[in-house]
């Protein structure tokens, strides 16, 4: 039995993880590959790897699921404004910002060592 309950804790990736449901909505499983793709959009100004070199676009890698889904979601709805996001956010699916959500939140934010 612990034999067993590693190798399915171990197996688990961000993917096969089913989020914490929202009152009254079925929790459904992110599809980090989905959000990848659907992520392309999203590279012009949030960098290709989630890091922006924008000075008004924040960085996405990295950042809590919940806090990624919750903007995305506002966005949509107009109740959190920008021009450029609010466009891009109408269209997006529940299944869209669950998956970029999950995408973004997985990429690695790395140290740079070095200094003086």
């Amino acid at each position: 039995m612990r034999k067993s309950l590693c190798l399915f804790f171990g197996a688990l990736t961000i993917a096969g993880v089913v989020a914490m449901t929202i009152p009254g909505q079925i929790a459904v499983a992110a599809d980090l590959e989905a959000g990848q793709k659907r992520a392309k959009t999203c590279t012009a100004c949030h960098g290709k790897s989630g890091l922006s070199r924008m000075p008004l676009s924040p960085s996405l890698a990295g950042q809590p699921v919940q806090y990624l889904e919750k903007t995305m979601r506002d966005y949509r709805t107009g109740k959190r404004e920008d021009p450029r996001m609010g466009i891009i956010a109408r269209d997006l699916s529940d299944a869209d910002i669950k998956n970029l959500a999950a995408w973004f939140a997985s990429l690695k934010v790395g140290i740079i060592a070095g200094g003086s």
